[in-house]
């Protein structure tokens, strides 16, 4: 991940484009890529969505729209200090908590005097 994030700091770099890198304009340009990768599944039925990546044509695409996307999330966090990974565990964590496994209650112990 760091190799990636240190290509992305390059490429902005090398083209001067870091003033334009704000979070607001990243959060914008993350927002249109994730709305370009939608529209790829825009119009499909479910059978059609699950298959896109069958066709090497969509495929390309689904990666290309993946790939805009991770991008300008990663360079998102580095510019507002977010540590992805870090963000995503305390996420699914949180979500462990406020969505427990049906019938299994933390709160319900076996009762060890019978």
């Amino acid at each position: 991940m760091e190799s990636l994030r240190q290509r992305l700091v390059d490429f902005a770099a090398a083209r001067e484009w870091e003033p334009f890198h704000t979070p607001k304009n990243l959060a914008a340009a993350l927002s249109v890529e994730a709305g370009e990768l939608l529209e790829i599944f825009q119009w499909l039925t479910p059978e059609q969505a699950a298959a896109v990546m069958s066709d090497p044509e969509r495929a390309h695409r689904v990666r290309d729209e993946v790939a805009d996307v991770l991008a300008y999330l990663v360079q998102f966090c580095m510019v507002v200090g977010v540590d992805p990974l870090a963000a995503l565990a305390a996420k699914i964590e949180r979500n462990e908590e406020r969505f427990p496994v049906p019938g299994a209650s933390a709160d319900v112990k076996p009762n060890v005097d019978e």
